[in-house]
């Protein structure tokens, strides 16, 4: 399983090619406001994120699992990931 670090850039690189935000891509943190502060970040973006997400974690998303506090801060995103990881393997290793 990934760790937090592995996660972190990931999540990174899923954003600057997503949004194309090239070099500002280095300036996110965890507490960096996403909605409302990037301007690419839109609904259509929102999606092809999260599509992206699922491919590169191997993992599936359900709507009810997304809200706005998702996107909210680059760590709030970060942290959705992570546990959505512990939960799989969890999972996996149940059953």
């Amino acid at each position: 399983m990934a760790n937090s670090d592995q996660i972190t850039i990931e999540t990174k690189k899923i954003l600057a090619e997503v949004l194309g935000l090239n070099e500002r891509v280095n300036s996110i943190e965890q507490d960096t406001i996403l909605l409302g502060n990037i301007p690419e970040l839109d609904s259509v973006a929102v999606v092809a994120i999260l599509l992206e997400i699922e491919k590169r974690f191997s993992m599936t998303i359900k709507d009810d699992e997304i809200s706005a506090r998702t996107f909210e801060t680059f760590g709030n995103l970060v942290d959705f990931i992570s546990k959505k990881l512990s939960k799989q393997s969890i999972a996996i290793k149940t059953t």
